[in-house]
């Protein structure tokens, strides 16, 4: 396409621009909705066992209605609550980790739910062999967990650097850009272009996730060869 060859400098940085974007709603999305949705997951059980009110339904629950708010809507409305410029990067950034906290956190309750009635041998033989409840959690359940919750950052993934594009409406720089001046000027290369660059960042950043899911679970790899042999 001749608009990529005048204009490689342009893509490039806007899709650096794009990828610091992505990344910490990614990152803190992961990191906020771990301890969340595992909560949700242990007073489900609870309420399976005792009858409680089911806590983590209500938790999942609340999360869940965060993704049901307008992208374009909430990335006006944080700067009315937080009192920041409209056009800072934080309102973008915020809102995405709003709704990754939203679809990750229903995720982890489920994958650590799924791990628990499949693999429910595995954690009673860690408390027969004394383990404590942070051991058995991380030794354990979170193992057992983690394909389930790689699976949800990678539709986190995908899903943020799709939104992120959405900020150019408002004036956040980011490869959104290109398809809102396409269509200003008619220039439909210049949308074509941006669209399958967000796509192939897209397509990087799950090909990474995929790569640090086998080095940090290699046993899953095991797992899967004893399951087709």
């Amino acid at each position: 396409m001749n608009w990529i060859g005048s204009n490689w400098e342009q893509l490039f940085s806007l899709a650096w621009s794009h990828l610091g974007l992505a990344l910490p709603p990614i990152i803190l999305s992961f990191l906020l909705s771990l301890p969340l949705g595992w909560a949700a997951y242990r007073m489900s059980a609870q309420h399976r066992s005792r009858r409680f009110f089911d806590g983590g339904a209500i938790i999942v629950g609340l999360t869940s209605i965060l993704y049901a708010i307008p992208s374009l809507a909430l990335f006006l409305l944080l700067p009315v609550i937080f009192d920041s410029p409209i056009l800072s990067p934080f309102n973008v950034i915020s809102a995405l980790l709003l709704y990754g906290i939203a679809l990750q956190t229903r995720v982890v309750a489920e994958s650590f739910t799924a791990a628990s009635d499949i693999q429910s041998a595995a954690v009673g033989a860690s408390s027969a062999l004394g383990y404590s409840e942070g051991q058995r959690i991380l030794q354990v359940e979170l193992p057992l967990a983690g394909p389930g919750i790689l699976a949800g950052m990678r539709v986190v993934s995908a899903s943020t650097i799709s939104m992120v594009s959405v900020g150019a409406l408002i004036g956040v720089s980011s490869l959104g850009d290109l398809i809102t001046q396409g269509f200003l000027r008619n220039y439909p290369e210049q949308i074509i272009v941006g669209t399958l660059a967000i796509i192939v960042l897209a397509l990087v950043m799950d090909a990474l996730l995929v790569l640090l899911g086998r080095l940090i679970m290699p046993w899953q790899k095991v797992l899967q060869e004893a399951g087709h042999a």
